[in-house]
């Protein structure tokens, strides 16, 4: 066999075996399940609706027969959430009538008093008092967040300054159900791959850390065909 003969035959070889391995990770992908890592959404897919919204949701905001939803995931004791909270209450004068801004709960475990927060927030919602202990939340955060000890009195404080009935408050705080109605949130959170706060969604596209108004309002005249 002459010397040119054999340098031809191993990379003739070669070819073989490397398009027989691409054959074979090319098969592998076609074969993989729905769900894999490789067939994985783009980041851009929007996340699934009954993850984002479900029928307890809390609707800070509600526009008839509107087609375009922002959801945030937020925790009452995060500073990055009180930073974005100004953001949001513009948006919503903003468009309000246009389209609906829906709150979901996601107390991180680092935080003492995020997770009691919620369910002060929660026991307001269910004496109608929603929107003005969200803002009493951030309002007030720097006078109770970041404490290592718990501040439910002070949360049944701002209840009585809202002239809320205190014993209903009190007992709706303190009910296993109101607690498992946060997690629940939580959860929902944690499916989506959420990781921290705020995370925001419009029409279940997730935006950017900490978006600003700029940037939200574009994705939402986007969505409302401005």
């Amino acid at each position: 066999m002459t010397r040119n003969l054999a340098i031809t035959l191993v990379l003739l070889i070669g070819a073989v075996v490397s398009l027989g391995i691409f054959a074979y990770s090319v098969d592998r992908g076609a074969a993989a399940p729905e769900g894999a890592s490789n067939a994985a959404a783009p980041p851009s897919a929007p996340a699934p609706e009954e993850l984002l919204v479900r029928e307890s949701s809390h609707y800070l905001s509600r526009a008839e027969n509107s087609e375009v939803t922002v959801v945030e995931f937020l925790d009452f004791e995060c500073e990055a959430c009180r930073a974005q909270f100004p953001v949001m209450e513009k948006l919503r004068a903003d468009y309000e009538g246009r389209i609906n801004f829906v709150i979901r709960y996601f107390p991180l475990p680092g935080h003492t008093n995020s997770e009691t927060a919620a369910t002060a927030v929660e026991a307001a919602a269910e004496q109608g008092a929603l929107e003005e202990m969200y803002v009493k939340m951030y309002e007030t955060q720097a006078e109770w967040g970041e404490s290592q000890e718990s501040k439910a009195e002070v949360f049944v404080g701002f209840a009585e300054e809202l002239g809320l009935d205190i014993e209903r408050f009190r007992a709706t705080m303190e009910d296993p159900a109101t607690l498992e109605r946060v997690r629940a949130d939580f959860d929902d959170g944690v499916e989506l791959g959420i990781q921290g706060t705020p995370t925001i969604f419009v029409n279940g596209r997730q935006t950017e850390s900490m978006p600003s108004y700029e940037a939200l309002s574009s994705m939402i005249d986007t969505e409302l065909g401005a």
